[in-house]
């Protein structure tokens, strides 16, 4: 078949089995990422081989979560992440330490040097904000305090990740040329990152509260859109220079445009991009998964072994940092911190182009990445469930959950689907 005909075929594989499993798995009371990652599993190269990752997929599954962090951004207002900032850091530092101590002392015991342990450590550091974004939107909870925790605690969590990376692969490069390690080029990068977060964070907010009237202006009802989804695209590629993952950028972008008088109608108007763009993410990470090389005792022990290192430290980790917010909310934080996703999987296929473990570790690490992307909907649903209290809620949002009775509520235009 001619090359753009291979191409629409492997889309609409992806996008009717994602829309397939999805609705099985909310049918089945979980949250339908779950089913999309299985999705992935299933019709990739492993079972069906239906579909192969490739340049066009991972471009479009890239393109996924970048919009779906933007649309949790549009949802999210910086005066409520102010609210959480002392726990939102103490979870996303936290987060860090405990799975990336813990990670080490195992790959150590294993038998790795501690260079390379450090290397396979930072793989079970980085959380995956797509997969827990998804999991609060369809849950509709990104107002609630623990959400917005989790969503803070993701951007610090990111930029010590992307500097425990920084230092394990230079750890490699030193190793092998003799060079030393310069922390000084570290503390810069740190530096750099956290500086862009915070410029545009609170400045790009702060104008687009005070200087929001010319997105009016535009004759074209889309224009508002297209001017917020350039921003979109234009802070994620920003992002990746300051060494950040593109998803950064893309949610302060939603952060910027939640802050203007049309966050409503964006919100509304989003909807059809996130359901046709969100699919490819979750479905082409869990389609990278080989289960082939699994399929041993030694394979399965390893994986075992690491996936319950990963959910335990992250928990942990998320659990001690937020356990201001009572115990409750603090073991939904925790879980909320689990899922490493396509974090994990980059790690892991730095480490083995690097040739610092061997395929074996590298689809353990893959795998486990995938697994803690599974486990978590389901049980970060049940415990924001169970911590769904009034002494939990903010006092404003219980007042605003209250039902009235003398006029009928207004229609809300940024709702997503009912599962």
């Amino acid at each position: 078949m001619h090359p753009a005909t291979d191409i629409l075929l492997s889309l609409f594989l992806v996008f009717i089995a994602a829309q397939i499993t999805s609705e099985l798995a909310q049918r089945m009371k979980m949250p339908g990422v779950v089913g999309e990652i299985i999705a992935g599993v299933i019709i990739g190269p492993s079972v069906l081989g239906w579909i192969a990752p490739g340049q066009v997929l991972d471009a479009l599954a890239e393109i996924g979560v970048v919009l779906l962090l933007f649309a949790v951004g549009l949802e999210t207002r910086l005066e409520d992440l102010k609210r959480v900032g002392l726990a939102a850091f103490m979870v996303g530092v936290l987060g860090v330490v405990v799975p990336f101590g813990g990670a080490s002392l195992w790959a150590h015991v294993e038998g790795f040097a501690w260079d390379k342990s450090m290397f396979i450590a930072a793989a079970f550091v980085a959380t995956s904000a797509g997969i827990t974004a998804r999991v609060l939107q369809e849950m509709k909870v990104l107002q609630r305090k623990e959400s917005r925790v989790i969503l803070g605690a993701a951007v610090i969590d990111d930029i010590l990740a992307m500097l425990l990376l920084g230092i394990v692969v230079s750890l490699q490069g030193s190793n092998s040329s003799g060079s030393n390690l310069n922390p000084g080029h570290f503390v810069i990068i740190l530096v750099e990152a956290v500086a862009f977060v915070l410029v545009i964070g609170w400045f790009g907010t702060h104008v687009a509260r005070r200087r929001s009237a010319w997105l009016d202006k535009p004759l074209n009802p889309m224009s508002s859109l297209n001017i917020v989804l350039a921003l979109c695209l234009g802070l994620a590629w920003l992002s990746t220079k300051f060494g950040l993952a593109a998803i950064i950028g893309a949610f302060l972008a939603g952060l910027i445009a939640s802050e203007t008088d049309k966050r409503e109608q964006l919100e509304h108007q989003t909807r059809p991009l996130l359901a046709l763009m969100t699919p490819f993410f979750f479905v082409i990470t869990g389609s990278k998964v080989d289960l082939q090389l699994l399929a041993t005792p030694e394979a399965l022990w390893l994986l075992t072994l690491a996936t319950v290192l990963a959910v335990i430290t992250k928990f942990i980790g998320g659990y001690l940092g937020a356990l201001t917010l009572g115990n409750r909310s603090a073991m939904a934080v925790g879980m909320g911190m689990v899922p490493r996703g396509e974090v994990g999987i980059v790690v892991a296929s730095l480490g083995l182009a690097a040739g610092v473990f061997s395929n074996l570790i590298y689809a353990v690490i893959v795998a486990m990445s995938l697994l803690t992307s599974v486990v978590t909907p389901p049980a970060l649903a049940w415990l924001l469930r169970y911590a769904e209290d009034p002494t939990t809620e903010d006092p404003a949002l219980a007042v605003a959950a209250q039902p009235t009775t003398d006029k009928p509520s207004a229609p809300d235009h940024g709702a997503s689907r009912e599962n």
